[in-house]
């Protein structure tokens, strides 16, 4: 009795491994499937750079695709720590590929909203600098034309 029991048990080691492969690899299709879209962080229709960056930073959201990622890699750490899967190489590979994406891609977002921070004080510096600047030129202005008086005068 006790070799049916081991054979059941290897049938149902089997079908629960089979199931965790599924699990992982539709996991990871959902994954991409959430991957944001190469057009939307491609292309913008934006007034400005501020726009620019706030449409571009919307786009670069792959929370919902980082989800579906972790639960794959979940799934795939235990099934691979059970020794589950004939072949986690392929499957490794797959994982290891989406992670390095989604790395980037929160790479990118990250530094779109430093410059999303940044620009608007930037710009503010600049205009600042530009007013300094003119005022500096009228006042220039006026002493010129205060000693081109006095010359006229004399």
């Amino acid at each position: 009795m006790s070799s049916q029991s081991t054979l059941a048990d290897d049938d149902l080691f089997g079908e629960a491994a089979a199931e965790m492969r599924e699990e992982v690899e539709s996991h990871l299709a959902d994954a991409r499937g959430e991957l944001p879209d190469p057009d939307a962080v491609w292309e913008t229709e934006a007034d400005n750079v501020l726009g620019v960056l706030n449409a571009l930073r919307s786009a670069l959201d792959a929370d919902d695709a980082q989800e579906h990622f972790r639960q794959a890699k979940k799934t795939f750490i235990v099934g691979q720590r059970a020794d589950a899967f004939d072949d986690p190489d392929s499957l490794e590979a797959e994982i290891e590929s989406v992670e390095e994406l989604l790395t980037a891609i929160a790479d990118a977002e990250e530094l779109v909203g430093d410059l999303t921070g940044t620009m608007p004080q930037l710009r503010s510096q600049l205009q600042e600098a530009v007013e300094a600047g003119s005022a500096a030129g009228d006042a220039e202005s006026e002493s010129a034309d205060e000693a081109d008086a006095d010359e006229a005068e004399a």
